[in-house]
């Protein structure tokens, strides 16, 4: 732990190891008048961060966080003030030692908590009934919202973790008019930060990113996530050339400039339209490729101008260089056998000396013993100092013997821990495909159980209980909890049922209106029109045309009436058409698919 620790977080982090688990959410909200009090900036704030995550406190709220809202006493504003503290202490915090457990751990899992709220807060606030709870929680995702803004400003490199998220993505595609306006807000504000990350996430989260705010500028009525959307298209427009080419290009976006062109003018984001559409024209597109291909050719002229003036530089002291090389090199290599003469002359005297030393020792010791030992034990004494002599000169001989064969058998030693980590990496390998092939593998249906097999199961199932014999059951019990599970599995596989015939009809009922739009599409017009072509376009269904021939008899009668008649009548005022009028070329003229009487 660090010295001279705050004693407000050493008393606040033995609180919190002393309390149960349902108080600790509301000891941690301590920190936040702690932080409060103290200077922005300053160094002790710092180390008061640092404090704090020595101490776990951090993790403390990272795990309440992910925790049940109805489990926490205050609920979400609890939360949400959880969500302040620990963007708070994360951004401008040095873990110092921990800092690769920080970065790549703690972070990602705070980020991903924060979404993890916000689509709860989401489902809450799309489930409440009164307006005045929609306004608390649409308060409380403000709050989280703004709690992730925030580290993610401290923090440029999470916001490739969050656009990557399916999390985000959910939220992108809510249809909720004031969640929808925050989730945008976010989005504009994290690119504003940097908005090259978006170009290093997969293209399939690109494209889904790229089409929900493209359907938010078309379809929503919103104005202010039309025009939240519109800026937010235009600034990575504007950014990104290969955004911009994307959106020109990709067959996926074709005809977005003809249907932004349809949307309404003088609003406040007009003028943002009206660039985003010049952007998309393909004058401007051409100017891009030409300014494009110009800067090319503007970098390669200034490579091949700089090779060739480094190429002149280098051949006019080439003569210079090489006989300063040639020198140098002479010099040095005289130098060296200097060097290695002295070295070998100064060895050769230290072994003389060391001999001659080695020497004297022995004749002194010698002549010392030969003054120690008694007359009659110098035949004895001579005897053992020739056995020690020989084991010496034996020793020595058998380190030789064996340090010659070491050296002797280590390629082949190379060569067995080469084949070991060969085989060991194959080995690897293998077991990465097989767990891979595991995992593609399609889902295959459980075989049924013969007779034999189900006996030997419940003769299994029998042995295991006898032997972890646990609370036991009246057979009651088991029949009632047995029959709920096989109700709740039957309830499952009904329903999963009836979600996929709903799914397979709103697939045919989306694919029957997109042949109708692009039949639509490339419809000619009237005065081009040959033959059966306006028959195709006939409905069969009689209020459908009778509806159609209304508003075509109201057109004429407008068309035709006299000036005067038309003067107070507003734009969407309608006109009454009498029935008989409408009923007599009702069954000639407009009814398709039926035959003339």
């Amino acid at each position: 732990k660090p010295t001279g620790t705050d004693p407000r977080i050493l008393s606040l982090a033995a609180e919190v190891a002393k309390s149960p688990e349902q108080n600790v959410p509301v000891i941690l909200l301590k920190l936040k008048e702690i932080i409060n009090n103290t200077p922005v900036g300053s160094s002790e704030l710092k180390k008061i961060k640092q404090d704090i995550y020595c101490y776990d406190l951090i993790q403390y709220c990272l795990l309440v966080l992910g925790q049940d809202c109805s489990r926490i006493q205050g609920g979400w504003t609890t939360i949400s003030q959880l969500t302040q503290i620990l963007s708070h202490c994360c951004v401008g915090l040095d873990p110092g030692e921990d800092a690769e457990e920080f970065y790549k751990e703690l972070l990602p899992s705070a980020a991903v908590n924060f979404l993890i709220l916000e689509r709860r807060l989401q489902t809450c606030f799309i489930n409440a009934a009164k307006g005045e709870e929609k306004d608390e929680i649409l308060h409380f995702f403000q709050i989280v919202t703004d709690s992730l803004f925030w580290l993610l400003g401290g923090h440029v490199q999470l916001i490739q973790n969050v656009l990557q998220s399916d999390h985000f993505l959910h939220l992108l595609q809510t249809d909720n008019v004031q969640i929808g306006s925050i989730v945008m807000t976010l989005l504009q504000n994290i690119l504003q930060i940097n908005s090259g990350d978006l170009l290093r996430i997969e293209g399939k989260t690109l494209h889904s990113i790229l089409d929900e705010v493209i359907f938010k500028i078309l379809s929503t009525p919103s104005p202010v996530i039309r025009s939240t959307s519109t800026k937010l298209l235009l600034l990575l427009a504007e950014s990104h050339q290969e955004i911009l080419i994307l959106l020109r290009l990709s067959a996926c976006y074709k005809g977005l400039r003809n249907l932004l062109n349809k949307q309404e003018t003088g609003t406040e984001f007009s003028e943002e339209l009206t660039q985003l559409i010049s952007l998309l024209s393909p004058q401007i597109y051409q100017e891009v490729e030409d300014q494009k291909l110009h800067q090319a050719a503007c970098l390669i002229q200034a490579y091949w101008k700089g090779f060739q003036t480094r190429k002149r530089i280098k051949k006019l002291p080439s003569a210079v260089i090489a006989l300063q090389r040639s020198f140098r090199s002479k010099r040095t290599k005289t130098q060296l056998k200097l060097n290695r003469q002295k070295e070998e002359e100064h060895l050769r005297l230290q072994l003389q000396l060391q001999r001659q030393r080695a020497m004297r020792l022995s004749r002194e010791l010698r002549l010392s013993m030969l003054e120690i030992v008694h007359p009659g034990q110098l035949e004895k004494y001579n005897r053992e100092m020739e056995e020690k002599s020989a084991l010496i000169i034996q020793k020595y001989w058998r380190g030789y013997r064996e340090r010659k064969k070491f050296y002797q058998q280590r390629p082949s030693l190379t060569e067995y821990k080469a084949a070991v980590t060969l085989q060991r990496a194959v080995l690897k390998f293998l077991a990465k495909c097989r767990k891979r092939k595991k995992q593609l593998a399609p889902w295959q249906r459980l075989q049924e159980l013969t007779d034999a097999r189900r006996v030997e199961l419940k003769q299994q199932v029998d042995d295991y209980i006898r032997r972890h014999s646990g609370s036991q059951i009246s057979g009651v019990a088991s029949r009632e909890l047995h029959a709920q599970a096989q109700e709740q599995l039957q309830h499952y596989f009904m329903g999963r049922t009836l979600e996929e015939r709903a799914q397979q009809h709103r697939e045919a009922l989306m694919a029957q209106i997109s042949t109708n739009i692009e039949q639509l599409m490339k419809a000619p017009s009237l005065k081009e029109a040959e033959g059966k072509e306006p028959e195709l376009f006939l409905s069969r269904s009689r209020p459908v045309a009778a509806k159609a021939k209304q508003a075509h008899l109201t057109t004429l009668k407008h068309i035709q009436a006299p000036w005067w008649k038309k003067l107070g009548e507003e734009p969407g005022d309608e006109i009454d058409v009498p029935k008989d009028e409408l009923s007599i070329e009702l069954g000639t003229l407009f009814i398709g698919g039926t035959k003339p009487p």
